[in-house]
């Protein structure tokens, strides 16, 4: 009985995959939700009928006209939600849908291809040092395990450079023709288009978006148009000024940016662009169900420019704290927040603070992060992408 189910599923299914005749799959370590936003965008502007869903900050579908619609989820996220997903997008008579990949075990991320998504069009943003626990131990592993998304007989783009080879080898065994985003390409995406966006944005997504919306028929300037015209998604990085009680804050949210790559990057452009004469505070939002993240976060964060003070909310505190000192930031630079209500770690994180401050929050969107962030965007009197 249980092999018939599992046939008549398979069935049923391969007649939802019939009814969305280009199914977009985007994978990768950092930008996945960013890059799936920018392509259903890109393609809307150019005519085409995009229905989209998305799993990073918050989980949503997004419609034809461009409205999400949070998912709900009653138990823990599991990646048959994908089918799920594609039957009720049936409804809407697509003629492309854009999957954020949900999956982290290797065999999942190709599981959710390969008999799910079956993508005619794959896209993985980049490999990096990330969710080791599952993927790693290195960087070079990530990046076998994300090849597992690249489609059969099908297209793949990637703006990842590093591993690229592994992603060559892949499509080429699959016959799947690549699709690379080279540095001129990111570079092609200049600074006057970067800066009409409304929200801080990688060029390098942008590129890798209109490669996907080229290879589908749209113009390069309608394209961009409607990517620029994205409201911000929740989580988006943004910097943000709050005059608090004759505080001047400059607060950037930059909790979704939860690898040391990206986050590095982050923390060096704030400081480097606001931080001059700005006490500031680094306030960590760690997780005990991601505790490497933590771990790699505390151990390269000695290396940076450094911070006045480290603010450790959340759950799992203690071991970015001893990593941290093994890095060698002193105790007395960190104060601990673990178990206090969101009001209460507001007034923490002000209490660091006296006149001019550079707040950046980091690691972790969920537990804690997204709601500290609500606290500074209700009492901002500007906001502005980085």
């Amino acid at each position: 009985m249980l092999i018939a189910l599992g046939l008549l599923e398979t069935l049923l299914h391969r007649r939802v995959l019939a009814q969305l005749p280009v199914r977009i799959h985007v994978n990768g370590t950092r930008g996945k939700t960013s890059v799936v936003r920018l392509i259903a965008a890109g393609l809307r502007a150019g005519g085409k009928r995009v229905c989209s869903k998305t799993t990073g900050s918050f989980a949503a579908v997004t419609g034809p006209d461009g409205e999400d619609y949070p998912l709900h989820r009653p138990n823990q996220p599991n990646i048959i939600e994908q089918m799920r997903v594609m039957r009720r997008l049936v409804g809407f008579q697509p003629d492309v849908v854009v999957m954020e990949c949900m999956a982290l075990q290797p065999h999942f991320q190709a599981l959710t291809e390969q008999q799910m998504v079956c993508s005619t069009h794959g896209v993985i943003t980049n490999a990096r040092a990330d969710h080791l626990d599952v993927m790693g131990p290195g960087a070079p592993d990530v990046a076998l395990a994300l090849a597992g998304t690249v489609p059969f007989d099908a297209h793949l783009f990637t703006a990842e450079r590093e591993y690229i080879d592994t992603f060559t080898t892949a499509a080429e065994d699959r016959r799947s023709e690549l699709h690379a985003i080279t540095l001129e390409d990111v570079d092609g995406v200049s600074e006057q288009e970067m800066a009409a966006f409304r929200y801080a944005e990688h060029a390098e997504n942008v590129a890798l978006a209109l490669s996907v919306c080229q290879a589908l028929g749209i113009e390069r300037s309608d394209a961009l148009q409607g990517m620029q015209a994205l409201a911000p998604e929740v989580g988006a990085t943004r910097v943000q000024s709050v005059d608090f009680f004759g505080r001047d804050i400059i607060f950037v949210n930059a909790f979704a940016a939860n690898d040391p790559d990206s986050t590095k990057m982050i923390w060096e452009k704030v400081v480097d662009h606001y931080g001059k004469d700005r006490y500031k505070v680094a306030v960590v939002n760690c997780r005990f169900d991601r505790p490497q993240r933590s771990q790699q976060l505390a151990e390269v964060a000695g290396q940076w420019t450094p911070a006045d003070h480290y603010v450790l909310m959340g759950s799992g505190t203690l071991l970015f704290a001893r990593a941290a000192v093994d890095a060698g930031i002193a105790p007395v630079q960190m104060t601990v927040t673990e178990g206090l209500d969101q009001h209460e770690l507001f007034e923490v994180v002000l209490e660091q603070t006296s006149g001019a401050a550079l707040i950046v929050g980091m690691c972790n969107v969920h537990g804690g992060g997204a709601e500290l962030a609500r606290q500074f965007n209700n009492r901002a009197t500007r906001s502005q992408p980085l």
